[in-house]
């Protein structure tokens, strides 16, 4: 067995399954579940029809290249969204389909360290736990880097000593943030290149919240943009990830991208042949029109603005709680244990939320997750409302 296996952290939500057992939750109050950040929003009917269309493809096994209709569309999308030059990104060589950013951010660590040179992967704290468990079973270390409440949750790259970027061979960084929704502006992203150009890694960057934001007017730039403003014509030493599962509302479609550096594609292009995680082809042939069409994210954002505007002033009175600038989740400070926190608003008003804890890792003895809960606002609206009135007669001892 590989010895990194045993590495490995329970998952958050294995951990969570654990924190609650044994509670028994009120039975009048139906279950309203808040902790993972599976978007319930109703899947827009063209991509369940072009999905339907496609199903005669299920006879054909699907290239890793992916179809380049798919690998366009993906492009264009890029382009538009961030507004690049015309043919920046370049589909054929810097654009590859993944089965979602999950399995992509996982597979795409095995292929840039080098295990033979004590490689670091180094994150914010807290983060997306695939980051940690992708760097032990790569053969690397990971390093935390706190991005707390006064950092405006971003990790502080300055903080970072010479001899970690020495040893760093991958730098993930995740706008907009899980959990805060914390976004990093271009010139925060244009540090990152300039120190990894100094040092000599790659930097990797999560996106999948990128299209969920609630001022139209401030969309959150990308990790491309800050290639294009440090003269990279071909993104190089970078990639970034992106998926239809927020975006769109189809978690379970499993659809998303990587682009970037032509070279790293070409690599991760070949592990991917051997991995044998190709997208299937009614997927691919369904995610087409969902990068080809804006309209549909328009109208997801307005339900996720109407929901924080109905239940932050709820919350607000009893919790320290902000409203974010981008993805659908609520940050709060529980001002105490944040494990009893999620277990007794369970067992007393049968609602599952996510100790902070639990997305964090503990560096010189301070959790910067600790004592706050991750709160996902991917219910409808008045569901979602319903679940603000519970944790605000919670704290109040209702």
């Amino acid at each position: 067995m590989n010895p990194a296996l045993d590495r490995l952290h329970p998952y958050p939500f294995e951990r969570l399954h654990e924190l609650t057992a044994g509670q028994r939750p009120p039975a009048h109050l139906r279950h309203i579940g808040m902790s993972i950040g599976e978007p319930r929003h109703a899947p827009p009917a063209f991509i369940v029809q072009a999905l339907t269309e496609a199903l005669a493809g299920l006879g054909s096994y699907p290239s890793t290249a992916g179809i380049p209709e798919l690998r366009t569309a993906a492009a264009r999308w890029l382009e538009r969204r961030y507004v690049l030059p015309s043919a920046y990104i370049d589909p054929q060589s810097m654009v590859l389909p993944v089965s979602g950013t999950r399995e992509g951010l996982f597979s795409f660590v095995q292929i840039a360290i080098d295990a033979r040179k004590q490689p670091l992967v180094v994150m914010p704290n807290p983060f997306y736990q695939i980051y940690e468990g992708a760097a032990y079973l790569a053969g690397a270390e990971p390093h935390f880097i706190a991005a707390p409440a006064a950092s405006g949750y971003l990790p502080d790259l300055d903080a970072v000593s010479a001899a970690v970027w020495n040893r760093c061979q991958l730098l993930f960084l995740c706008t907009p943030g899980n959990p805060s929704g914390a976004v990093m502006s271009v010139e925060y992203l244009s540090r990152a290149l300039a120190i990894a150009d100094r040092y000599g890694f790659i930097v990797a960057s999560d996106e999948c919240y990128a299209d969920i934001y609630l001022d139209e007017s401030q969309p959150p730039p990308s990790l491309i943009n800050a290639c294009l403003a440090s003269g990279r014509d071909r993104a190089q030493g970078c990639v970034v990830f992106h998926s239809l599962s927020k975006r769109s509302s189809v978690p379970g479609l499993r659809s998303g991208f990587v682009a970037g550096d032509p070279a790293l594609i070409k690599a991760f292009r070949l592990y991917r042949t051997y991995h044998g995680c190709a997208v299937a082809l009614p997927t691919q042939l369904a995610s087409v029109p969902a990068w080809n069409d804006d309209s549909h994210t328009v109208a997801n954002r307005r339900l996720y603005r109407e929901k924080f505007d109905r239940v932050l002033p709820i919350l607000e009175p009893v919790l320290q709680v902000t409203r974010p600038p981008a993805a659908f989740y609520l940050w709060p400070d529980v001002a105490g244990d944040d494990e009893v926190f999620v277990r007794d608003l369970y067992g007393r008003k049968n609602l599952t939320t996510l100790p902070g804890s639990y997305l964090a890792r503990a560096v010189d003895g301070a959790n910067p997750g600790r004592g706050r809960v991750r709160i996902s606002l991917v219910a409808g609206v008045e569901e979602c409302v319903e679940a603000a009135l519970r944790i605000r007669d919670f704290i109040q001892g209702k």
